[in-house]
C-alpha cells in the first residue's frame, strides 16, 4: 500500500509498506478520506518524531474484521487517541490527560491507504457513519469534537461576547459552536478571505487583526499560533473573563500578572477530545447543526500530499484540506 512519510514540511515522501495484518479484536480500514490538521504543519512540533506517518482525521470502510462489533462494508470514523477509561484522569472526567490516550494511535497513520485499528481503539474509538454523513464530513468529527470540548470547558452563555482570534478551520468551527450557545461572536484574522468565511459561517462581526480592537469579551478563544494574538487576547478579555488557548504559539506565553490578579482572569487550554465529545460532534454533523461540508475547501489524492501541505502551511485561500487515498 502507499503511505506518505513525513520528514519535514518540505519533504514528505510517498513510499510503499505492506498492508498491516490485524489481530484478535482488531479491524482493517481502507482510508477513504484523511484530513490535514493544522498541527501536522507545525514543523517545530512534528519534527521531533520524524520520520513518521502522520494523519489522525480519517474516515473509511471496514475491509477486514476480527471484532464482533464491526463487519466489512461498514463506513466508519476512527479516533486515533482513546482513553483507558479507568485511570484517575478518566475517572475525574479528564480523559484527554490520560496516558493511554497520549500513547495510542492507529497503524501506521492516516496518511496511508489502509490502517490497522488496535483493539482498544476498536472498543472505544470507532463510530459508524450515518447514511447522511459522507466520508469527507467524517474527517471533521475529530476537529469539531476538539471544539466541543473546548467550549464546554469555558461555559459560554447567551449574554456573553465571545472573541475568536484566528479564522482558520479551528476558528470557523469555534464560531459555529459559539453561535449555538446564543452568544455574540466577534472574529479576527489578518486574511481577508478568512474574514469573509467567518461572516459566512455566522460571526456577528469581523475585524482585521491589525486594527485596534476596542472590545471587552467575557470569553476569548485563541485559534492561531501568532504571538500577536496572545497579546490581543489579554487586551480584550473582560474582568472575570476566560482566555482559552485552543492553539498555541511556539514560545512561552507572558501573562500580564497585575491584570491577571486584579481582574480575576482565567487562562486555560484545551487539548484533544474525549469519546463523549466525539459522539456529540458526530450528532451535530449528522443533524446538520454544524456545517462542516463547506469548510472543506480542497481535496487532493494522497500522492499530492506535498502540495496539500503547502496549501495548509501557507494559509491563504483555504480552510480545510482533505486527502482522498
Amino acid at each position: 500500500m502507499l503511505v506518505a512519510k513525513y520528514y519535514n514540511n518540505h519533504d514528505i515522501r510517498i513510499e510503499e509498506l505492506p498492508i498491516p495484518k490485524i489481530g484478535p479484536g482488531e479491524i482493517l480500514v481502507k482510508v477513504r478520506a484523511s484530513g490535514i490538521c493544522g498541527t501536522d504543519v507545525m514543523e517545530w512540533y512534528r519534527i521531533q518524531k520524524a520520520p513518521r506517518i502522520l494523519g489522525h482525521e480519517i474516515a473509511g470502510e471496514v475491509v477486514e474484521s476480527k471484532s464482533d462489533q464491526y463487519q466489512p462494508g461498514q463506513r466508519v470514523f476512527v479516533s486515533h487517541h482513546v482513553p483507558c477509561n479507568d485511570c484517575k484522569y478518566c475517572r475525574a472526567g479528564k480523559h484527554t490527560a490520560c496516558d493511554t490516550l497520549h500513547r495510542g494511535n492507529y497503524d501506521p497513520g492516516g496518511y496511508s491507504e489502509f490502517v490497522r485499528v488496535p483493539q482498544i481503539n476498536v472498543d472505544y474509538g470507532v463510530y459508524v457513519l450515518p447514511e447522511q454523513v459522507s466520508y469527507l464530513e467524517g474527517t471533521m468529527i475529530e476537529p469539531l469534537a476538539c471544539g466541543v470540548r473546548g467550549l464546554r470547558l469555558i461555559d459560554i452563555r447567551p449574554e456573553h461576547t465571545v472573541l475568536i482570534l484566528g479564522c482558520g478551520i479551528s476558528g470557523i468551527l469555534n464560531i459555529q459552536l459559539a453561535k449555538l450557545t446564543g452568544a455574540r461572536v466577534v472574529a479576527t484574522d489578518i486574511n481577508e478571505y478568512r474574514l469573509q468565511k467567518a461572516k459566512e459561517f455566522g460571526a456577528d462581526a469581523v475585524v482585521h487583526a491589525a486594527q485596534d480592537l476596542q472590545l471587552k469579551a467575557e470569553r476569548v478563544i485563541v485559534c492561531t499560533g501568532a504571538y500577536a494574538a496572545v497579546e490581543q487576547a489579554f487586551r480584550c478579555v473582560d474582568k472575570a473573563g476566560i482566555v482559552m488557548f485552543f492553539a498555541i504559539p511556539n514560545q512561552d506565553i507572558a501573562v500580564p500578572v497585575p491584570d491577571f490578579w486584579r481582574n480575576e482572569l482565567t487562562v486555560t487550554t484545551s487539548y484533544g477530545a474525549a469519546p463523549a465529545d466525539l459522539e456529540e460532534a458526530l450528532a451535530l454533523i449528522a443533524a446538520k447543526r454544524i456545517n462542516v461540508k463547506d469548510t472543506i475547501t480542497q481535496t487532493l489524492p494522497l500522492t499530492q500530499i506535498q502540495a496539500a501541505f503547502k496549501i495548509v502551511a501557507e494559509a491563504k485561500e483555504s480552510l480545510k484540506v482533505v486527502l482522498e487515498p
